[in-house]
């Protein structure tokens, strides 16, 4: 079985190409990809050839670990069933290419337990669900602060914002440099730092993935406050020993979702509290995957670039 992908084969080098598939087995699933989403973060990494060495890190590779489309083929011991409608984040099911994270294909072959059941009317927004779970997963859990400040109003910052007011706290502030992503605050404010003289902030996320901001941000807690590394980030992280030691800073670092925060999410989606609406700005079909790319690692304005696979199948 061959199926169309986006194929990174070194920096900056990357196209759609024909790739093979590994047959499915007793418990697998086939989806026929209708939306697949690029990430300005890891992603961009890999495209830009900055991201240090990590796990099943190789070329030629297929990135992307959000995607979206119907089930087509269900194997016995899968439990889905031909026509249901699924998330997928990502699949390592190719003869030929490294599968990191391997969602940016027409067709993916997957363990049954990795994919998640989804309203078919989300439609391109389903591909959205891994990042607004990572979202929930950096804020979920025992003696974890929802943030009143956030830093940066990209998809992330907003989607931690939107879940701050989901969950009934204090609407936060969300900082932002860029005047292009200035607009878009659902109950909450955005202001350019500059503009912000507060310094007793109790928690701290930051969605930038700038590592030089953590002096700043310590600057900015009350004592005891905690900054959460919510983004990924390519350059060693160092701070100044003295003002954290003075705030009795705490840093956490916020790794990917896991099952049951895709879940809380889809729940959260479904029943109105989490909106998904206007975080994707850009859409393209897969044909366009080379453009489509580079627009959305250097076009400021592009929040989520969402490739289009229908024209591919």
């Amino acid at each position: 079985m061959e199926a169309s992908a986006v194929i990174l084969k070194g920096p900056k080098d990357l196209g759609l190409a024909k790739v093979a598939l590994k047959a499915p087995a007793a418990n697998d699933v086939v989806v026929q990809v209708a939306h697949s989403g690029i990430s300005t973060g890891t992603e961009k990494l890999f495209w830009s050839g900055a991201m240090p060495p990590f796990p099943g890190m190789g070329y030629p590779l297929v990135p992307g670990y959000e995607a979206a489309g119907e089930v087509v083929e269900a194997g016995s011991n899968s439990g889905y069933s031909v026509g249901e409608h699924v998330f997928v984040p990502g699949a390592n099911c190719y003869e030929d290419a490294f599968g990191l994270f391997g969602g940016s294909a027409e067709i993916l072959v997957s363990d049954a337990s990795r994919v998640t059941r989804i309203d078919r009317g989300f439609g391109a927004q389903g591909a959205l669900l891994a990042l607004a779970a990572t979202a929930r997963h950096a804020m979920a859990g025992v003696d974890k602060a929802l943030p009143d400040l956030i830093v940066g109003h990209g998809t992330l910052g907003r989607l931690l914002a939107r879940l701050t007011v989901a969950a009934g706290g204090p609407a936060p502030t969300v900082w932002e440099i860029d005047p292009d992503r200035m607009a878009g605050a659902q109950g909450y404010q955005v202001v350019h730092p500059d503009a912000d003289a507060r310094k007793d902030y109790r928690a701290i996320y930051d969605a930038s993935g700038h590592a030089d901001l953590i002096n700043d941000l310590i600057g900015r807690i009350s004592r005891g406050g905690e900054i959460v590394l919510a983004g990924f980030y390519q350059d060693p992280l160092s701070f100044a020993f003295p003002p954290a030691f003075m705030k009795e800073a705490r840093l956490r670092i916020a790794a990917e979702w896991n099952a049951d925060d895709l879940m809380a999410t889809r729940a959260l989606v479904e029943s109105g509290a989490l909106s998904l609406d206007g975080l994707i700005t850009h859409e393209r079909t897969a044909a366009e995957a080379t453009d489509a790319y580079e627009q959305a690692f250097t076009d400021p304005s592009c929040l989520k670039m969402i490739l289009n696979w229908s024209a591919a199948a």
